[in-house]
């Protein structure tokens, strides 16, 4: 049994999704490159936009029905796996990234979509990794046989 109180990240993750968005939108300000024509930035960029929030909602609810924290620098007390968590293991997350490219693209930001390329790094070693194996530790084989069958993102 896992006598870790919480999964450890490194930072909230809506905060490294920001660093990153903030600093590539700074770039683009300074070295604009236009990355989709002029007429669809917002036709792609707010559906996903729209998107992002339709499954942030939908995952906080779920697991606010489920009695478990949202934040995972607060100690874990379920294994959520129905709602969003039955299609992704990581529906939140899922949400900051399509918000990030959906306000990238919208923006015109060529910088902030390469730099979404090193937020997920950081996501993925200093918070979902360690998310990981605090549910392994925490929740045994009921978290094995979850994400045998659940896929990280999509």
């Amino acid at each position: 049994m896992n006598t870790q109180a919480t999964a450890g990240v490194i930072a909230p993750p809506p905060l490294i999704y920001l660093a990153g968005l903030v600093i590539g939108l700074v770039a683009s300000a300074l070295a604009p490159r236009a990355i989709v024509p002029e007429s669809l930035r917002y036709a792609v960029g707010i559906p996903l936009i729209a998107a992002a929030v339709v499954l942030m909602i939908w995952g906080v609810g779920t697991m606010r029905r489920a009695g478990t924290p949202v934040r995972p620098t607060d100690p874990t007390t379920a294994l959520v796996t129905t709602g969003p968590f039955r299609f992704s293991r990581n529906p939140l997350y899922t949400s900051l990234t399509m918000l990030y490219a959906g306000i990238a693209l919208a923006a015109q930001s060529l910088w902030a979509l390469l730099l979404l390329v090193v937020v997920l790094a950081v996501m993925r070693r200093g918070v979902i990794d360690r998310e990981e194996r605090y549910l392994e530790g925490k929740f045994g084989q009921d978290y094995l046989q979850y994400k045998m069958h659940v896929r990280r993102w999509i």
